[in-house]
C-alpha cells in the first residue's frame, strides 16, 4: 500500500475516534454542542482558536500563493499577528456580555445589543453566505492532500466525499467538543511538519534562507517584492486592514470566544498567539523552496506546491506525515465551520421566522439535522472547482467584514448606531461587495484614470467604506436606540 496514504488514513481513522469520544459525560444540549458549556480553559480555547486559523489555506494556500506571487502572500503573516493584539481589547468584552446573556451565537450579539430580530436574522444569513466558501476552501484543501498523497489513484472528488462523511459523522455527535479534541492532535502535527519543512528544504535544496532568496532573485527578479500596481503596496495595506477587522467577525471564531471559562483566558491568549503565527513563515519558506524545484505550476496548481516538494525531496512517508497533518488542518476548521452555520440556520433564521417559541431541544435536533444538508451542499460547490485557495478566503472575508462596524458601534452600553443604521450599512457594504464580484468590476476597470493607490484598494475595503458611510447616514435619519439596562462593560 502506499506509504503516505497508509498514515493519511491512520490520522483519517484517529480524528473520527477522537471526534465521537470527545462526547462522552456531557449531554447534548444546544450549549454543551455549539460553546462546550463555556467551560474551556487556556489550553483548548488556545488549540481551538488555531485550529480555526491554520486551515488548508495557511498550509497548502500560503505555500502556494510563496510560490504563484511572492512578496504579496506575506500579507498573511501580518493580518494575524494584527487581529490578535486586537483580541486582547476586544474578546474580554464580547465574552462578558454574551456570557452575562447566555448567548450561543454571534448573531445572537446583534440581536441583543440592537433588540433587532431581523438584524439578527440578516446577520445570520451574511455570516452563513461568508462560510460556505470558507467550508468550501477546507474540502477543496482535503480532496487536493488526499489525491496528491495516493498519487492520483483517489480522486480529489472521492477524497472529498469521504472527508465529508467523517466530518458530518463528529460533528452530530460531538459538537465543539470534537473539533477541540482534534485540534490538539492537529497542532502538535502542524507545528512539527511545518518547522521541518520550513528549516530542512531551504538548507538541503538551496543551502539556506540567504542562499535560496539569492537564487529566486537572480532567476525572478522582482519576485520577492511588491509590484508597482496590481497587488501593489496599497492592495496590500488595505487587504492586511480587510482581514485584520474581519478576522474575529467570522461567526466561528466569535461563537468559540464564547467558550472560555473567564475573559482571562484571551488575554494570555492573546500574549502566546503571535508566537504561533511563526509557524507561518516556515510554512512560506516550503513555498519559496519549491518554486525552483518543483517549477511549472501555475493558476490553481500552485496550491500543490507544498506536497509536490515534499513528495520530491522526502520521499512518500515524509509525505504521508505531511498529508495527515494537512488533512487534519482540513478537519478542525471544517468542523466549526459546519457546526456554526447550522447552529445559526436553526436558532436564528428557522427559529425566528418559523417559530419563535420553539424548545430548546428542537433547536439542537434541528441544527444536528442540518449538518448532512449543509456538507452536501459544501461539497457539490467544491466538485464545480474554481479559485485558488487565498482568493476563496479573501471573497469570504469581503462579505463577513462588511459586519465590523456595526459590531464595535454596538460595544458601548448605548449603541452608538441605530438598528436601522446598522441594517442599513451591512446591507450596502454586501450590496458593494456582490456587485463588483458579480461583474468582475474593478477600481482601475471603473477610474481608470484613477491613481493606483486608490484602484489597487481592495474591494472589501471599498465596501466597507459604502457600509460605513451609509450606517452613519440611517442612524443620523432615525436615532439613536434608547438606552437599556445592559451588563456593564
Amino acid at each position: 500500500m502506499n506509504p503516505a496514504l497508509l498514515l493519511i488514513g491512520i490520522s483519517f481513522l484517529a480524528a473520527l475516534a477522537l471526534g465521537i469520544r470527545a462526547r462522552r459525560g456531557h449531554p447534548m444540549t444546544l450549549e454543551q454542542w455549539s460553546v462546550g458549556g463555556r467551560g474551556f480553559g487556556t489550553v483548548f480555547v488556545f488549540v481551538l482558536m488555531a485550529g480555526e486559523i491554520y486551515t488548508t489555506f495557511t498550509f497548502l494556500g500560503g505555500s502556494g500563493w510563496a510560490y504563484g506571487k511572492g512578496a504579496p502572500a506575506f500579507y498573511i503573516l501580518c493580518y494575524g499577528t494584527l487581529a490578535y493584539g486586537m483580541s486582547y481589547f476586544l474578546l474580554p468584552v464580547i465574552w462578558r456580555y454574551a456570557n452575562a446573556h447566555a448567548l450561543v451565537s454571534q448573531a445572537d450579539f446583534f440581536v441583543q445589543k440592537y433588540e433587532s430580530e431581523s438584524l439578527g436574522v440578516i446577520v445570520s444569513l451574511v455570516s452563513v453566505a461568508a462560510m460556505i466558501p470558507y467550508l468550501v476552501l477546507q474540502l477543496k484543501g482535503l480532496g487536493i492532500i488526499v489525491s496528491e498523497a495516493s498519487a492520483g489513484a483517489i480522486s480529489a472528488g472521492q477524497a472529498v466525499w469521504a472527508g465529508s462523511v467523517v466530518l458530518v459523522i463528529y460533528v452530530v455527535a460531538s459538537g465543539v467538543r470534537g473539533s477541540a479534541w482534534t485540534a490538539v492532535l492537529k497542532d502538535i502535527l502542524i507545528l512539527a511538519v511545518a518547522l521541518v519543512l520550513g528549516i530542512y528544504l531551504p538548507a538541503r535544496l538551496h543551502g539556506g534562507y540567504g542562499a535560496m532568496f539569492a537564487d529566486i532573485n537572480r532567476a525572478h527578479p522582482g519576485f520577492l517584492t511588491l509590484p508597482r500596481t496590481g497587488m501593489s503596496p496599497a492592495w496590500f495595506i488595505s487587504t492586511v486592514v480587510l482581514t485584520t477587522l474581519g478576522f474575529y467577525m467570522w461567526p466561528h471564531t466569535f461563537g468559540s470566544c464564547y467558550t472560555a471559562r473567564n475573559e482571562n483566558v484571551f488575554r494570555r491568549n492573546a500574549v502566546v498567539m503571535p508566537l504561533y503565527q511563526l509557524v507561518l513563515l516556515f510554512v512560506f519558506f516550503t513555498g519559496f523552496a519549491a518554486l525552483l524545484e518543483v517549477p511549472g505550476l501555475t493558476g490553481t496548481s500552485v496550491d500543490l506546491s507544498l506536497l509536490r516538494v515534499t513528495r520530491h525531496a522526502l520521499g512518500p512517508w515524509m509525505l504521508g506525515v505531511v498529508g495527515a497533518a494537512g488533512l487534519l488542518t482540513a478537519l478542525v476548521p471544517g468542523s466549526m465551520l459546519l457546526m456554526s452555520a447550522c447552529t445559526i440556520l436553526s436558532k436564528n433564521v428557522y427559529a425566528k421566522l418559523a417559530s419563535p417559541e420553539i424548545p430548546e431541544a428542537e433547536v439542537t435536533r434541528l441544527a444536528r439535522a442540518l449538518v448532512p444538508a449543509v456538507a452536501l451542499v459544501s461539497v457539490l460547490l467544491t466538485l464545480r472547482g474554481g479559485s485558488t485557495l487565498v482568493k476563496l478566503l479573501l471573497a469570504a472575508y469581503n462579505v463577513v467584514t462588511q459586519l465590523f462596524p456595526a459590531l464595535m458601534l454596538s460595544l458601548p452600553n448605548r449603541p452608538i448606531a441605530s438598528r436601522q443604521g446598522a441594517i442599513a450599512g451591512i446591507l450596502a457594504g454586501e450590496a458593494t461587495v456582490a456587485a463588483l464580484t458579480l461583474t468582475g468590476a474593478t477600481m482601475e476597470s471603473l477610474f481608470p484614470s484613477w491613481p493606483a493607490v486608490i484602484t489597487d484598494l481592495n474591494v472589501g475595503i471599498i465596501a466597507m467604506l459604502v457600509n460605513v458611510v451609509v450606517l452613519f447616514v440611517v442612524s443620523g435619519l432615525t436615532g439613536r436606540r434608547p438606552t437599556v439596562p445592559q451588563t456593564a462593560l
